[in-house]
Parts: C-alpha cells; structure tokens; sequence
C-alpha cells in the first residue's frame, strides 16, 4: 500500500496524540480493504489536505475515481464525516464531487475524480473568489431540515465555544478585542438564522477544493455539509489568502473582499463580513494548535487589523 502521506497530514496526526497514531498506523489496512471490496487499483496521493488521505484510484472497470480515508480524532469528527456523506447525497454530484460509494466504519469516500484546482490552475485571487462564488451558487440548494446535518445558529454557537477555549489553551496568541468581536459575530449570525430561506451550504469552499470539471465548469471537493444561509458559505473564502489583505490597508481591503463576494450572489455584504471575522479567527487558532505560528499567525494579523 502506498506510503506517500503528504507532510501536513502525517503533521497533523502526530500533532494529536493517540488517535492521529492509530489512525497512521491502521491506514494502510483499511486503504488494502477498501481495495479489494471496491476493486480499486490506488495511484499517488493528492497534497494539499490535511484532514485525510486522498489519492488518484480507478475502478476495476479502469474508471478514474479517488479514494479519501477521513482522520476522525474524535467523536465529533466521526459525525462531520457521517454529515460530509448526507450532503453529498443531497447534492447528488451538483456542485460537488459525485458520491460512488461510502463506507461509514473507516470514514472512506470513494468519489468522481475531477482536475486540477484553482491554485494548481494558477489563478490570481479575484479569479478565485469569482469562480468559488459561481461555483457555489450551482451547489447550494434549498433544505429547511435534517436528522444529521447542523445549522447555521449550530456552528455558529460551536464556533463562539471552540474560538474561546482554544485561545486559552494556546495561551492567548491574539487580542481580547478579536476574541470578544468574533463572539459578538457568533451570536449576530444564530440569531439571524432563518430556515424559510436556508439552503445546503458546503462549509469549506476555498480554491484548494474547487476543482476543474471541464471547460469553464468547477465542482468542490471536501464538503461539510451544513444548513444555513448562503453568506455562510462566503466566509471560507473571506479567511483565505491573506498575503494581499497584509499589503496594504488590511482593513479597506478585506472590507472590499467582502463587498465583492456579496454582490456576486446577492447576499448581504454584512453578513459575509461577520462570518468570514469568525472563521479566520477561528482557522488561525486552529493553525497555530496543528501546524505553528507560519500557518496560523496571518489570520489572526489580520484579525487584529479589522477589529
């Protein structure tokens, strides 16, 4: 079995104690199982994640597909790979990846294989926040409930909890100030959840997992799965590539991401502000606890510069 697991997903294993362990070690067994039920023959591993291992595949038809084995460290990641499956099934290949087969027990996907991704395609940024924006407005889909799939006011309750405890637990790598606003945002946006006009919305829409599904058509990989408004699902990429935000007046800019991406898909310029303050605090500290400070500390600089 292959034994190309990229940097970061070994890094993020190793960085969590038992459970990232045994997950390495039990990994070449499952991929060897999943093998021989599915008939598959399993080429290189994709880079760029860090949640699992993914790799090229095809059938025993020769059929091109990929294999990704989630790394669930815990209870609460085994459900987000059960609601990952739920939305994939709900989207039935519209926007997203089309599901061939899944097995619940090893948290395993086995999925359509699409092309490169934005960054591979060497997209300038307003490209990418362009393409994601239309992209996503072919995945999203109205849903008003789920037995398993959580709601804007949910995450957004989860994140005000995770962003408090993590930032004590690291120590406090960034102001009170920030801390305190992405709460407020927190509470802004589950109290503005509305399920009359709620759809399915991806979770992790960035252009690492908007791939090329033939000419000028994109569909994402890596999909959450939530309820919840679409400005929700505008916040990934409100966090992402901070390197321009940085260079000049951090503040105006990120003010001006947020506008574009609103008036993209109609949505209130607002609230995409709102969740995007929240997820980049909530990415940084993330970043900082798996990967160190070069991965963290640009969300949280600018933060701190929009605060």
């Amino acid at each position: 079995m292959p034994a190309d697991i990229p940097a970061l997903v070994r890094q993020r294993a190793l960085a969590n104690g038992g459970a990232g362990r045994d997950w390495l070690v039990s990994l070449p067994d499952i991929i060897a199982q999943l093998s021989s039920r599915w008939g598959l023959t399993i080429g290189s591993s994709y880079t760029g994640g860090t949640a699992g291992f993914v790799a090229a595949a095809t059938d025993s038809s020769g059929n091109p597909c990929v294999l990704k084995v989630a790394m669930p460290l815990d209870l609460d990641e085994r459900a987000a790979f059960e609601r990952s499956v739920e939305a994939h099934r709900l989207a039935a290949g519209q926007g997203c990846a089309e599901l061939l087969n899944a097995d619940l027990s090893s948290c395993a996907l086995l999925l359509e294989q699409l092309g490169p991704n934005l960054d591979e395609l060497h997209y300038e940024v307003p490209r990418i926040l362009e393409t994601i924006a239309t992209t996503l407005q072919t995945f999203w889909r109205p849903i008003h409930a789920s037995n398993i799939l959580p709601t804007g006011a949910d995450k957004a309750q989860w994140l005000a909890s995770y962003v408090t405890n993590t930032w004590s637990d690291l120590g406090k790598p960034c102001s009170q100030r920030v801390v305190d606003q992405a709460v407020r945002y927190c509470d802004s946006r589950a109290d503005a959840f509305d399920p009359a006009t709620a759809v399915l919305v991806h979770g992790d829409a960035h252009g690492w997992n908007t791939l090329a599904a033939g000419p000028d058509a994109f569909k994402f990989v890596d999909v959450e799965g939530l309820i919840s408004e679409p400005a929700h699902d505008l916040s990934v990429a409100m966090r992402e590539y901070n390197e321009p935000l940085l260079g000049g007046d951090t503040a105006r800019l990120t003010t001006e991401r947020a506008e574009t991406l609103a008036s993209l898909c109609a949505v209130d310029a607002q609230a995409v502000w709102e969740w995007g303050f929240v997820e980049r605090v909530s990415t940084g500290l993330a970043n900082l606890r798996d990967f160190g400070s070069e991965e963290g500390t640009p969300f949280l600089d600018v933060a701190e510069r929009c605060a």
